[in-house]
Formats: C-alpha cells, sequence, structure tokens
C-alpha cells in the first residue's frame, strides 16, 4: 500500500489537533484530563468518518479498528499515548496513533482485511508529568496500578488519579482491584512509532531508526531536605544547618559519581528535575531550612539503575553526617527496562530498507508504553522518526516527510509479520 498519499490528512490532523490544544506557548494534553479528551474526541471523529470502529477500554483508553473482524481474533497492536508535558511538542505520543490510525485507514478505502488485523490503541497518561507517575493508561491495562497511584495528585487540581480517571470514563473498581482489562493472548505482536526525543538521529542524518530496547528508570518525585533556617547575616558556616547547600552538596556528588561510571562504559543518565524553596517562608536573608527536589536515574540496565540508587541513599546519608541535615523520601517509583524482539527489529529493519531510508539500530533513553508489552511477553518493537530539537518541549520539529516515511515503513512490516 502506498501511505505517501496520505500526507494531506496526516498534516491536518497535526495541525488540528495542535490548535485544538494550543496553550498559548507549546500544547498541553493532561493526563486524564482536558486537553487529552479533547484529542481523542478528535480522533474518534476522524476514525468514525473513515468507516473505523472507535471503541473506549475501562481504562478509557481508545481502540481501533476495522468492522468486519472477530473480537477476540488474533491481532497486531499498534498506537502510542495522546498526552503530553506542561508546554510540550505535538508529536511527542501522537505520531504513534496518527501512524496506526492511517495504515487502518488505508486498509480500509481499500476494503483490504488482513489475516491478523491491525488494531490501534490511543493511550491516555503516559507522561509522568501530571501525576508524578507514568504508564497510566497501559499499567492499567496490565492491572499494574495501586491503590497508592489511584490516589496522587494532579499538579495543577490537586484531584486524585482516580477521579480524573473516572471523570474520562474509566472503570476505576477494575483498574483497583488490579484486573487485567484485555487478552494478552490476543495480541501477537506490539508496534509502536515514536519521534527521537534526543539529538542522535539529527547528528547522524537518519530519517528512521529501529529501537533496541528501553532505559528503565528509579525516581522519587519528592524528596525534602530537612535543615534550621536562621538569619543569613549571624550564623558562621560551621554552625549553620543549610538545605540548600547540602542539596547542591549531593547533586555535586552524584554529578562526579555519574562522571566515573560513564567513563567505566556504564549506561546511565541521572536528572534532578525539580529543586525549590517554599515560597511562604523563602527569603535572601534567610538560610533556607527546607529544600524539596526530584531525583530520577535511567539505565538500560536494572542492575546499575539498583546500585547509583543505592548509592545515592549513602551520600544522603553521609551529608546528613556531615551538614546536620536530614533527607526525607515520599514513595519511590521504578520502571522496568525493556528489550525490544529480535525478530521484529530484523522485520522493521527490513522495511526501512524497503522505503530507502537511512536507518540504524539505537537504544531508546525515554519510556515508552511499548515497555510494558514487552516485559509482558508480548513481541514488541519500535520505530524512531527524526525529530529536531528534542522533545518536552513546545519546538518539537518532526518533518512530515520523514513522518511518512515511517508510516510507509510501520506498514509494510505490519504486512510482513501478517505471513509470518
Amino acid at each position: 500500500m502506498d501511505l505517501i498519499k496520505l500526507r494531506p490528512v496526516a498534516q491536518k490532523i497535526f495541525d488540528d489537533i495542535r490548535e485544538l490544544t494550543f496553550d498559548g506557548i507549546g500544547v498541553t494534553r493532561e493526563s486524564y484530563g482536558r486537553g487529552e479528551s479533547a484529542a481523542a474526541d478528535y480522533l474518534k471523529a476522524y476514525a468514525q468518518s473513515e468507516g473505523l470502529l472507535a471503541q473506549t477500554d475501562k481504562a478509557a483508553n481508545l481502540m481501533f479498528s476495522q468492522p468486519g473482524a472477530a473480537p477476540d481474533a488474533p491481532a497486531i497492536w499498534t498506537g502510542s499515548h495522546i498526552d503530553s508535558v506542561p508546554q510540550g511538542g505535538n508529536f511527542d505520543g501522537l505520531a504513534g496513533v496518527l501512524a496506526g490510525l492511517l495504515c487502518l485507514t488505508a486498509r480500509q478505502r481499500e476494503k483490504r482485511q488482513a489475516k491478523l488485523p491491525l488494531e490501534v490503541i490511543a493511550f491516555r497518561g503516559e507522561e509522568s508529568a501530571w501525576f508524578g507517575k507514568a504508564y497510566m493508561g497501559s499499567g492499567a491495562l496490565f492491572g499494574k496500578l495501586s491503590e497508592a497511584d489511584l490516589e496522587l495528585k494532579q499538579r495543577a487540581t490537586g484531584q486524585t488519579m482516580a477521579e480524573c480517571m473516572r471523570e474520562a470514563g474509566a472503570d476505576v473498581e477494575a483498574i483497583r482491584n488490579g484486573q487485567m482489562l484485555f487478552d494478552k493472548s490476543r495480541v501477537k505482536a506490539y508496534l509502536e512509532l515514536h519521534i527521537e526525543q534526543g539529538p542522535v538521529m539529527v547528528a547522524r542524518h537518519l530519517p528512521l531508526a529501529v529501537v533496541s530496547g528501553i532505559r528503565g528508570n528509579v525516581r522519587h518525585n519528592r524528596i525534602v531536605c530537612h535543615g534550621d533556617a536562621q538569619h543569613s547575616g549571624v550564623v558562621p558556616r560551621w554552625l549553620r544547618h543549610d538545605a540548600m547547600f547540602a542539596v547542591a552538596d549531593l547533586i555535586m556528588r552524584l554529578d562526579e559519581h555519574w562522571r566515573v561510571l560513564l567513563e567505566r562504559g556504564t549506561d546511565l543518565v541521572v536528572t534532578t528535575g525539580i529543586v525549590g524553596t517554599d515560597p511562604d517562608e523563602h527569603s535572601i536573608s534567610r538560610i533556607p531550612g527546607k529544600v524539596h527536589f526530584s531525583f530520577e536515574a535511567r539505565s538500560k540496565s536494572e542492575d546499575t539503575i539498583e546500585a547509583f540508587y543505592q548509592l545515592m541513599r549513602a551520600e544522603c546519608k553521609a551529608i546528613e553526617r556531615e551538614r546536620g541535615v536530614r533527607f526525607e523520601f515520599d514513595r519511590r517509583l521504578l520502571s522496568e527496562a525493556a528489550t525490544m524482539d529480535a525478530q521484529i527489529c530484523d522485520v522493521l529493519a527490513q522495511a526501512c530498507k524497503d522505503v530507502g531510508a537511512a536507518f540504524e539500530v539505537i537504544p531508546s533513553g525515554a519510556g515508552h508504553d511499548a515497555s510494558l508489552f514487552a516485559n509482558a511477553g508480548i513481541p514488541s518493537g519500535m520505530l524512531f522518526v527524526r525529530n529536531q530539537n528534542g522533545s518536552h518541549n513546545p519546538r518539537e520539529a518532526m518533518e512530515i516527510d520523514d513522518f511518512m516515511l515511517g508510516v510507509q515503513a510501520m506498514s509494510d512490516a505490519f504486512d510482513r509479520l501478517d505471513t509470518l
């Protein structure tokens, strides 16, 4: 099938959803919130206009399929998420959903049914920015959301995850009970197209890339360092219990450990994305008595993740002794690393060759819904599309020609999997 002819359809959908969810700077599609729901409603209307079926599952994810296929028949799944970070880019997640929908559209227009039907899923709630928890829609499918997860608060409204899910139409009781919300045995493969969220493909002039695996991560959304708030002019250094200097000390120690590990060839990235003092009490003339911050470490190796986490905790204990402060930790969150299926990687590589695209096999530093499928034993694969200016910012700049090349490669891969 020639998917390139659907380029105008793709461009219109990207433009329309951007306009629907534009926040004045970037796009904001809140997990289980207004922007995400607006995108879901648009995609549902588009699918139905093409004669496709659009259904909502118990986690409020959207599932698209061709009419006529038996609902319990084995199938290939493809898709991605439709939420975004605050003031984010338009292509993160949405590109993967639209790629699948365009493949379905082409099949439906040609009245072609495959031996293995293709089903497209638009996941709700993949981004951790809103509740401090990633993979909400896909995690719910696998029965992986805990009671503690459901009580996490939305960053802006203070509503719990359970409340927001219920408002979006999810069956919160089924999710709370940890039920599997789909028949895993039906899904013979899961493939996901996604923009690359780093600079590698742009630097190497690669329109497409096959993903070998996905980094796992360990996180604390909020760690609080408690010190002693005092007047900045009267307490000498040796008598201070400065929470800000303690946090800065910790971050610099972790950065040095990270540098040494990288020199040894260890796969690792470390981030503190949130740091703050209490605006109700902080002052230029006050020694900070309380500082909160986040912590995240990612690696393809779960042993590396755990070792670095324990190193972080050991450094916290050392700083507590040396500076007379105390660190308080919220719940530790862990996402497993994942390896993509070798056969599917080969199929995607051949599809890239068939469309004449330069490509390489690279790992994904960012997390994706595909990791849950891979770790559940479902053969999984990912295709990256080149994207300028990184991601999780309003300057995402995927070229539509690169995207359509990726859509064509995905379509060819689905056809090839149908014959295996």
